[in-house]
């Protein structure tokens, strides 16, 4: 479960909305959609403990530490950093008691099951920008964390990229975990996800995708 109770974020003194007062049950999916800059990026670093909000705060129920995955958008990573894709991928298993043979077994799964096999050994820099992406989110499949925040999991994903990670998406949330997703493909969020949280500098709305998507001018929201 998520709360925000009297929530502002932004740069210091200038928060991006009015105080926001929300509460994301346990097991659920949610969009975050809004315009460029509205502060979707932000509020998930908020919730993720990893940038202090102005005022308000969020309370959190997780069952233990590290219970939280984040997937921020793959600009912030260096790709100069030396790692293979298989190195970057297996980081998932931090805090994984896991014996070393079953380590390999699951990494070899998940490698396959975004259609990464064969690509191990390339370096971060080798990689295109959805060969990338899928990396990442391999590497999310690994956590066992119940609740995971994801900052444009879309982005740079071909065709198939999409199709592997609404897949994967569905597949979390029928396991109990609670997800919240930032996304600009509109038609998507109206297919694949029940909630949506607006993001709009005079005020948060949540609702019914599907509701509250049609009522709101795709120029507002994309």
């Amino acid at each position: 479960m998520i709360r925000c109770q009297a929530l502002r974020w932004g740069a210091p003194g200038q928060p991006l909305t009015p105080a926001l007062n929300i509460e994301l049950p346990k097991g659920s999916l949610t969009a975050v959609v809004g315009a460029n800059g509205c502060g979707k990026s932000s509020w998930l670093k908020v919730i993720a403990g990893l940038q202090k909000p102005l005022a308000g705060k969020v309370m959190l129920e997780v069952p233990r530490k590290g219970a939280l995955s984040f997937l921020p958008q793959q600009q912030h990573l260096d790709r100069q950093f030396p790692i293979t894709l298989e190195e970057l991928v297996a980081a998932g298993f931090w805090g994984s008691q896991r014996s070393p043979e079953g380590r390999r077994q699951r990494l070899d799964q998940v490698l396959a099951d975004w259609c990464l096999s064969g690509l191990e050994q390339r370096p971060l820099m080798a990689l295109s920008g959805g060969e990338l992406q899928r990396a990442l989110l391999a590497r999310l499949s690994l956590t066992d964390a119940p609740l995971l925040l994801l900052d444009e999991p879309h982005a740079a994903l071909d065709e198939l990229g999409q199709a592997l990670l609404w897949k994967h998406l569905h597949a979390w949330h029928a396991a109990g975990r609670t997800l919240v997703v930032v996304c600009h493909d509109l038609a998507a969020v109206r297919q694949h996800m029940p909630h949506t949280l607006l993001i709009k500098s005079s005020g948060c709305v949540f609702g019914s995708s599907t509701d509250l998507l049609r009522q709101q001018p795709q120029t507002q929201v994309a």
